[in-house]
């Protein structure tokens, strides 16, 4: 902190000063996380920064920016240095930068392009939203199987400065399907007489340019790759995606369901830059679903309400916050595990399965724990009399019931939201404790009564 405070001081200083060749000097020396820090801290001399750097570095700083910040740059900046950066920018991050705009807004800004570059965000932004489509850029390197490895290391001197990476070279035939990759190291070792063909290993990962955007997070994570080929139906490539946008998306897929899960629509820009308004809309959806859902407690206790005992109504919050504490778990467990690919949709049994024993257990522990409450108390304070040990039991075996139900609801949630098209994380903490708070409060009654039938009814 107290190196940013330096940094900013300094930078104040020359824009006082007026030095704008010595600015230039100074923000082209530093790293672009450096830069997009000064953003952050001044963001009023954004425009100025971004049209004191040089080109190339402009560009590096401005896409790495979130969006509220790269709007509010663009709107105070020359169209001749929009132009620049916007021809600059590598296609994916434009791609990604036009989607967060408005229709009229990318409508203006695409004739900005030149002819080559305007078809080719033209053509990217024609995939499906959230697509690996959207994801990938058109700059990468092709070979083919009968090059030499001269002739290779020559196209990579011509062509590699204009490839998002070189990482991995793309084997293609004549019709331009993708046939293997390959690795850069692999071709540095290999003897000069040997041939692409010699290098293949028919291990070829690829991506679907429709392929939900979720779905290659997985791929990158399970092949530790840097880049992947995404190609169409017929096998075509189309394009690469790097791991730095992968990183993106699971980054942006981890803070919506991070929301989700807290009980909240996903918010589309960071939280200190959405207006009350857009928060209070985002938020009053579940609040009032929730609501509802708690007013049907209402109608159970309504139900039971001939049988309650002072003694089972201070019970009543232990039982609740149990079983909605066990739901609780058990829904962030799993929604989890399907966003890391560790579980799918055919092995709800097994999971059904291993909650049922790990519930049941929970379930035994908390109600062997809730027993001895009881007996505890009624030795020090003799609250229950001869049927402490029914109470004791009523609170045991709901405990158990209740638990046991909860870990089910909480797990079993997130594979029905799955099944039906929709996003498991919606399966929220708060949405399963009310679910599970409403039929808890049935169990919990139904234990009661007929253990405590003796008690209750004479």
């Amino acid at each position: 902190m107290e190196e940013l405070a330096m940094l900013v001081a300094h930078v104040e200083q020359l824009i006082e000063r007026g030095d704008h060749t010595e600015l230039a000097d100074y923000l082209n020396e530093l790293n672009i996380s450096d830069v997009e820090e000064l953003i952050d801290e001044l963001p009023e001399y954004g425009p100025l920064f971004l049209e004191t750097l040089s080109l190339k570095r402009a560009v590096n700083v401005f896409r790495i920016l979130d969006f509220p910040t790269q709007e509010r740059i663009l709107k105070k900046l020359p169209a001749s240095k929009i132009r620049e950066l916007l021809n600059e920018m590598p296609p994916d991050d434009r791609t990604s930068f036009f989607s967060e705009l408005k229709g009229d807004v990318v409508k203006r800004l695409i004739i900005l392009l030149t002819p080559e570059e305007r078809k080719e965000a033209l053509s990217l932004l024609g995939y499906p939203e959230d697509s690996v489509g959207r994801l990938m850029t058109p700059d990468y390197i092709t070979v083919k199987e009968h090059w030499t490895m001269p002739r290779v290391l020559d196209h990579i001197r011509r062509y590699g400065s204009a490839s998002e990476t070189i990482d991995v070279l793309y084997v293609i035939d004549s019709d331009g399907k993708l046939i293997d990759d390959v690795r850069i190291k692999d071709i540095l070792v290999a003897e000069p007489d040997k041939v692409i063909g010699d290098l293949i290993d028919n291990r070829l990962i690829s991506l679907h340019a429709d392929d939900p955007q979720e779905e290659a997070v997985t791929i990158f994570r399970m092949n530790n790759r840097v880049a992947l080929p995404v190609v169409d139906e017929q096998d075509i490539m189309l394009g690469i995606v790097t791991i730095d946008d992968i990183l993106w998306v699971a980054n942006e897929e981890y803070t919506e369901d991070m929301q989700r899960i807290g009980g909240t629509e996903a918010l589309d820009e960071p939280y200190l830059d959405v207006s009350i308004f857009h928060l209070v809309k985002k938020r009053a959806g579940w609040l009032i679903v929730l609501f509802l859902g708690q007013l049907l407690t209402f109608n159970v206790l309504q139900h039971y309400e001939a049988k309650f005992t002072t003694v089972l109504v201070l019970l009543m919050p232990v039982i609740m916050s149990s079983g909605g504490n066990s739901g609780s778990q058990a829904s962030t467990l799993i929604i989890q595990a399907m966003a890391m690919g560790e579980v799918t949709l055919r092995d709800w049994w097994m999971v059904m399965k291993r909650e049922i024993l790990s519930g049941l257990l929970l379930g035994v522990i908390l109600g062997v724990l809730g027993f001895l409450r009881i007996g505890v108390e009624e030795v020090f304070k003799d609250t229950y009399g001869d049927a402490w040990y029914l109470y004791g039991a009523a609170i045991g075996s709901s405990l158990v019931g209740v638990v046991l139900w909860g870990s089910l609801v909480g797990a079993m949630l997130p594979f029905i939201l799955r099944r039906f098209g929709a996003d498991p994380a919606s399966s929220s903490a708060p949405f399963v404790s009310t679910i599970v708070d409403v039929t808890g409060l049935v169990i919990y009654f139904s234990f009661a009564t007929y253990i405590l039938r003796d008690v209750l009814f004479n």
